[in-house]
């Protein structure tokens, strides 16, 4: 174990000194453009990242790394398939957020584009936490690079501690076609992306972005969309059940099995046998 962790270090320090010198997202053909910045600038920069890193391996476990991996299934074949644990609890990592919140947006994605979940769920949670109290232009970066960042953006916890508080918060006061375009996307956790970020109008009282998301996901294949789909209408039915019934009544036959019994959690058992049995 202590040689792969040296190996993801070497590759997240490697990767984290070529995300440095790119103004975009990495691709095979690109060129590997000189800093913008003095070297003492890229150094001091590099060291923050490096010294973050260093101190989350200080707390690794590797038990909890190995369950970590089984648990968010990074087999071969499977959603999470070669994702990297260090086995670092959830509220230990929020502890260093605030540590951490004057972080620069070159350096939180540093952290974004590692191969180490920790490191991804760390920067991600930098992210909303900056999000919460940024200007408008600095909030529109953070947007914007979350949308380029999707690659990294890779397992159902990170979207789900993500995507209402930057996407959905964003795009409040905006158009939702971003969502209905992330709704259409041949990548899992951007379809995810688009309907746990509906969230954040459900909060709001506004519940005709999640109908449309979850219309359109209908026929997803994947399980996580099931779920997160029939949470999300859930979470409509707590606010405004009757709301949430008219789309069910409309959609329920055709809605996978695992989205209507997540929609229909909360309704009297009486209504969830009649839902499940097609009675309705």
């Amino acid at each position: 174990f202590e040689c792969r962790e040296k190996m993801a270090l070497k590759m997240v320090e490697d990767r984290g000194q070529f995300m440095h010198n790119s103004e975009t997202l990495p691709l095979a053909s690109r060129s590997n453009p000189s800093p913008k910045k003095p070297a003492k600038a890229s150094f001091a920069r590099t060291s923050t990242v490096t010294s973050i890193r260093w101190e989350l391996r200080q707390m690794i476990n590797p038990e909890r790394a190995r369950i970590s991996q089984d648990f968010f299934k990074t087999g071969p074949g499977e959603y999470g398939e070669g994702g990297q644990f260090i086995g670092l609890p959830v509220p230990q990592v929020r502890k260093l957020v605030k540590q951490y919140r004057q972080l620069s947006l070159k350096e939180t994605k540093l952290l974004l584009w590692s191969p180490i979940h920790e490191e991804r769920l760390l920067a991600l949670l930098i992210f909303v936490d900056a999000f919460a109290t940024a200007g408008a232009a600095r909030q529109r970066r953070i947007y914007e690079t979350y949308l380029r960042s999707t690659r990294y953006i890779n397992n159902w916890d990170l979207v789900d501690c993500s995507a209402a508080q930057i996407v959905g918060a964003f795009l409040s006061e905006r158009s939702r076609a971003p969502l209905r375009a992330l709704a259409r996307s041949a990548s899992l956790w951007e379809r995810r992306i688009a309907i746990i970020a509906t969230f954040h109008f459900i909060k709001c009282g506004e519940f005709m972005p999640t109908l449309t998301i979850a219309r359109q996901l209908l026929c997803a294949r994947e399980d996580l969309i099931h779920k997160a789909c029939g949470w999300m209408l859930r979470e409509v039915s707590k606010h405004d059940q009757p709301t949430a019934e008219r789309f069910l009544r409309t959609h329920y036959r055709q809605m996978p099995r695992t989205m209507l019994r997540y929609a229909i959690e909360r309704f009297s058992e009486t209504k969830r046998k009649c839902y499940l049995r097609g009675l309705i």
